[in-house]
């Protein structure tokens, strides 16, 4: 049976994810070695993905770090730089499985209030049937309430739900629940995977 419904992790499958790249670009590599040795910087992130107020958050590590105070702000000054680029060929996909009736959900550790910030900035955040974000929730991936939150939400059977991570433990996760998984690596991989579920063809797929 195809699935009932796909779930799209965001970082890295949708947009890449990589704030290393973005202060090496900035900052240089050395600065940025040096940066994120002297502040847990995914740390900091992770509490505003668990639903921390995200400017007060990163304001606060700010203020606590003053050596480092306006690297540690580019995480919300410029967070959409962090955030990019856009994986165009997946957000492609997503339109597709759409256009075909097919409902789409997104599942991320994202902070609730950078989610509604980044909506207006990544048009694609809007276009989700449903909407599962760490950050409204108050738990995150790969806690295993989170899939079961989603489950409840939507009535879809884990066996008719697919999941595309580019994490391990989080598609680990998912898999000991039921759901069917795919480790995102490429585009034109997922891509592959969609039209081997039947959900869509070569050339929708972009294949």
């Amino acid at each position: 049976m195809q699935p009932e419904a796909v779930i799209f992790d965001i970082g890295n499958v949708l947009t890449r994810w990589q704030p290393e790249a973005f202060y090496d670009r900035v900052i240089g590599e050395e600065r940025r070695r040096a940066l994120f040795g002297a502040v847990d910087l995914h740390g900091m992130n992770e509490i505003v993905d668990a639903g921390g107020l995200f400017r007060e958050t990163i304001h606060d590590w700010a203020g606590r770090h003053p050596d480092w105070s306006d690297e540690i702000r580019m995480w919300y000054d410029r967070w959409i730089e962090l955030a990019s680029p856009r994986i165009e060929g997946s957000i492609a996909l997503l339109r597709a499985l759409r256009g075909k009736g097919v409902p789409v959900f997104a599942l991320s550790n994202f902070g609730r209030h950078s989610w509604e910030e980044a909506r207006d900035k990544l048009d694609f955040l809007a276009e989700f049937d449903r909407e599962y974000v760490s950050g409204r929730l108050g738990v995150t991936k790969p806690d295993p309430r989170i899939y079961a939150m989603v489950e409840a939400d939507c009535g879809i059977a884990p066996d008719r739900l697919l999941f595309a991570d580019d994490r391990a433990d989080n598609v680990t996760a998912a898999a000991r629940r039921g759901w069917r998984t795919h480790q995102f690596e490429s585009w034109q991989g997922w891509a592959r995977r969609l039209v081997a579920e039947g959900l869509l063809t070569e050339g929708e797929a972009g294949l």
